[in-house]
């Protein structure tokens, strides 16, 4: 009997809309952010509080938690547009793992990252790095299809999800203040790469430059 690695084990198929259920759970809270402002501190990422006042679980905290209506308006309607599909094509349970996965292992990346460069007072939140998980996964899943970049130019999905890494790591390196996380971006398409490539066996780049 052929010995599969537990970190391969095939999951069974299921359907139950988790993509609708983290919206959900973004909505609320921010609504409850809305309602209760000192929460915000509570769930966001704060490396000094992390690793000082052990709030460990803002490393998944961070991800559900967003700093203005623009923010999380982005963001969710990403959710809903490449999640939905994602989710249909690895099942529900697979779908969730990897989006956790992508989200914890970018909101980690930042945890280091900010302690050790004296942002360890800076918070950081939203889902972006999730996000950036996913646009890396409808890529690589539905290579052929198109995204219209700002409503207006189609880029075909790998070459949007190279375009997007571009810009975000030019932002991070020449020191965009503009307030977003762009390390956090990259770790997420990182992170996504890297369960691509041990879990479901499929290197993204392969698939990127397969012609």
């Amino acid at each position: 009997m052929k010995n599969i690695s537990f970190l391969k084990r095939q999951l069974p198929y299921r359907f139950y809309n988790i993509t609708l259920t983290l919206i959900v759970m973004n909505v609320g809270l921010f609504l409850i952010n809305i309602l209760i402002p000192r929460s915000m501190a509570y769930l966001a990422l704060t490396p000094y509080l992390v690793i000082r006042q052990g709030a460990f679980w803002q490393v998944v905290t961070y991800m559900f938690v967003h700093g203005g209506t623009f923010h999380i308006l982005f963001n969710m309607l990403a959710l809903f547009l490449f999640g939905t599909q994602i989710e249909r094509k690895l099942g529900s349970t697979e779908f969730l793992i990897y989006y956790l996965c992508t989200g914890i292992g970018a909101g980690l990346f930042t945890l280091v990252f900010n302690w050790y460069t004296g942002l360890a007072l800076i918070p950081v939140v939203g889902a972006s790095g999730a996000i950036y998980g996913l646009l890396l996964a409808y890529a690589t899943l539905f290579p052929d299809s198109r995204l219209f970049i700002f409503g207006m130019f189609p880029l075909k999905a790998p070459v949007a999800v190279l375009l997007f890494a571009g810009i975000a790591l030019f932002s991070q390196i020449s020191g965009s203040r503009s307030g977003i996380a762009h390390l956090t971006h990259l770790a997420g398409l990182v992170f996504g790469f890297i369960y691509f490539l041990v879990r479901l066996g499929i290197n993204p780049f392969n698939v990127f430059f397969r012609r």
